[in-house]
């Protein structure tokens, strides 16, 4: 079933809820990801809980990150060209816990912002969308679905994102683009990519 992910305000950094910005919520053990370009730690934009079905509370959760550092140059566009990562995490949502947040790079949004998923026959006029949570992908340019790097079976489709509430806090996906995040339960992996 498809919903959009309408602002609902700011919240708490580490708050267990649908939220771009903030810091990762992680299992034990758990290592910031760099750029496979740069070399930079990436920027956490969201965490994601999904996986509990409409009535079930979400047992998983996905967390995405992009590279933002300087000069700007890195694929964090490409599900593939290591400029970007998801992880999906699994177990339980209580065994993960805030991460430790590296001292140096670009690697967090200037602001928290809460998502709240609403049947779109229900969003109002003045309400901001920020994005999808299921149903079928809307692409502003072609079809990108990637594969999985376990069973190379096309990856689930899980949520759009935009850039954000405020372009001053928000993400960077060129300008007014749209990004995307797809899992592969059986694998345990997560993609992420953007358009514009």
């Amino acid at each position: 079933m498809r919903m959009l992910l309408t602002y609902g305000g700011e919240t708490a950094a580490d708050a267990p809820v649908l939220r771009t910005g903030g810091v990762p919520l992680v299992p034990d053990g758990f290592e910031w990801p760099e750029c496979a370009e740069c070399e930079g730690a990436m920027q956490f934009l969201a965490h994601l809980p999904v996986g509990g079905g409409e009535e079930a509370a979400a047992s998983e959760a996905v967390s995405v990150f992009f590279c933002q550092n300087d000069p700007g140059l890195c694929d964090d566009w490409d599900a593939v060209g290591g400029g970007n990562r998801a992880y999906l995490f699994t177990g339980g949502l209580a065994e993960l816990a805030p991460a430790v947040v590296p001292a140096e790079g670009e690697t967090l949004l200037g602001a928290v912002s809460l998502l709240l998923p609403r049947p779109e026959g229900e969003v109002g006029d003045g309400e901001k969308v920020l994005g999808q949570l299921g149903g079928d992908v809307v692409w502003l340019q072609g079809d990108e679905t990637p594969d999985c790097p376990g069973c190379a079976e096309p990856m689930a489709f899980l949520a759009s994102l935009e850039e954000g509430y405020d372009h001053e806090t928000s993400a960077n996906f060129g300008g007014g683009g749209l990004s995307y995040v797809f899992s592969c339960r059986a694998c345990v992996k997560a993609a992420f990519l953007w358009q514009c």
